[in-house]
């Protein structure tokens, strides 16, 4: 492919490697990843406005979808060649601090399915999540306060060894940026903001015509051939591109924090309540992280708790508050489905979940919406994770598919440098939306579709909310479908 190679910023991979290591090497503090610009110089000091800096892709957003993409392309073949641009103002993407394991655990976490485990494998990162704080669990449980019915899921049930692994979100980005540095990628990062974005006419007299020139707010300016907008729910590049959405607020808020047992947890807990589910999600030592959905009020009055109130809340939510306990068994006109119960899961009996003894970190509270992008694809722009759909935490889902976005979209690329495509085609980005977004559309309606289900307490929708968890549990066919899809398998669901 005739790749621009326009004055490119060259990396010494030793000294990269030697400069930072994203986890401990005894690097000292302040120490900046070689290829980055500084707040005070300019992109390159010896280039004139008409011959600015030229990249194959600028990712603006180095979070951890941004930084996936990023280590995706520097691990294929087609693609590791690439020159790439990372813009954003996270001084972390600079940082040479280390994560230490007796460090307290922080309440942003994501549980990421086997799917993205492999992904994460493929790219070389997983062996640094591997090396910190995180909690693989093989078992979840999922019930209601009305006590009507519950199901039991194991990883056995498909015949696998997890259904999926808690990690802190500092830690995933941490492991992506350590298996940046050591792939010997040409990479830039430029510690700004994105202001303006425009194409460059095909008439102009500009050296770099059709591509697209990026503005950052620290004055620096850049080309390049595709510009990904990786940069959350509030995408400059999606406003730049006129990249319009659909969605709606929930009159929900979900509190996140950090909660200490006694001892270890190692399955995954989510209880529907009256205004939104609760989740107790392991990960490791002895420590859970909380997922509470609820009304504003509600989050703000149990945000201004004691730590005891809020404990004892926690506590009453994950056990007998709102309603009994479900029988082990289905009584009545669900009986019929036990006859059939083949996965091994189908046996296992109500648990109650550990009891939380003490706060592990601060309360922190979110607005919840559901939004998704119009289209995921313009020329010379396209969009991944939260910039092209936010979700419902309720089954923790929304960054799993940021990362198959990440995935997706950097195959297509390297599906169109072989045969010659210009990679900021939109004929080209098109084959990645028509891969993401059905897959991402069903995942959208499903946890709508529970979100829904599950905020309006009506006895005849009880039971049949009741009939769906023991449908769940018992007929087999059923249980694994349902494992397989939220393992990152994109078969949709037969019964929801």
């Amino acid at each position: 492919m005739n790749r621009i190679t326009a004055r490119r910023v060259t990396f010494n991979i030793d000294a990269l490697k030697l400069a930072q290591r994203t986890f401990c090497s005894g690097a000292g503090a302040g120490v900046k990843l070689p290829g980055a610009v500084s707040d005070q110089e300019p992109a390159d000091k010896h280039e004139l406005h008409s011959d600015l800096p030229v990249h194959d892709v600028a990712i603006v957003g180095g979070g951890m979808v941004g930084m996936a993409l990023a280590c995706s392309l520097a691990h294929q073949p087609l693609t590791n060649q690439l020159s790439v641009a990372i813009i954003d103002s996270n001084p972390a993407l600079l940082s040479s601090d280390c994560i230490k394991k007796e460090d307290p655990p922080d309440p942003r976490v994501s549980t990421v399915t086997p799917a993205t485990i492999g992904c994460f494998k493929d790219i070389g990162a997983w062996k640094y999540v591997e090396q910190h704080r995180h909690a693989y669990f093989d078992k979840m449980q999922v019930w209601d306060y009305t006590g009507l019915g519950y199901t039991r899921y194991n990883a056995r049930d498909i015949n696998k060894e997890v259904l999926g692994c808690v990690v802190e979100n500092k830690v995933l980005h941490k492991s992506l940026l350590s298996s940046l540095q050591n792939a010997g990628f040409q990479q830039k990062i430029y510690p700004s903001r994105l202001s303006s974005m425009t194409i460059q006419p095909s008439s102009s007299s500009c050296p770099h015509k059709s591509l697209s020139k990026l503005e950052l707010s620290d004055g620096n300016s850049l080309y390049a051939k595709l510009v990904v907008g990786a940069d959350g729910s509030k995408s400059r590049v999606k406003e730049l591109a006129g990249i319009n959405s659909t969605g709606w607020k929930y009159s929900q808020n979900a509190i996140i924090c950090t909660v200490e047992h006694t001892h270890e947890n190692r399955c995954a807990w989510q209880r529907f309540l009256p205004n939104g589910p609760i989740a107790l999600l392991p990960i490791g030592d002895n420590f859970s992280n909380i997922v509470w959905t609820m009304s504003p009020d509600e989050s703000s009055s149990r945000k201004l708790m004691s730590e005891a109130e809020f404990i004892t809340e926690v506590n009453r939510a994950l056990d007998n508050g709102y309603g009994p306990h479900p029988k082990p068994r289905p009584s009545g006109p669900f009986s019929w489905l036990t006859a059939d119960a083949t996965t091994p899961s189908a046996d296992e009996g109500f648990e109650v979940p550990p009891k939380i003894t003490k706060l592990g970190s601060e309360r922190m509270v979110f607005p919840l919406s559901l939004n998704h992008a119009n289209t995921y694809a313009s020329r010379r722009a396209v969009l991944i994770g939260d910039a092209a759909h936010t979700v419902h935490p309720l089954a923790g889902q929304g960054v799993n598919m940021g990362f198959g976005d990440a995935f997706s979209l950097s195959k297509v690329i390297a599906e169109g440098i072989a045969v010659g495509s210009d990679i900021g085609e939109v004929s080209l980005l098109r084959r990645y939306e028509t891969e993401r977004k059905p897959a991402n559309m069903a995942m959208m309606a499903v946890l709508d579709g529970f979100q829904k289900a599950y905020s309006v307490d009506f006895g005849p929708l009880n039971v049949l909310r009741a009939a769906a968890f023991h449908g769940a549990q018992y007929i087999s066919p059923l249980k694994r479908n349902i494992i397989s899809f939220a393992s990152g398998d994109q078969r949709f669901p037969l019964f929801l």
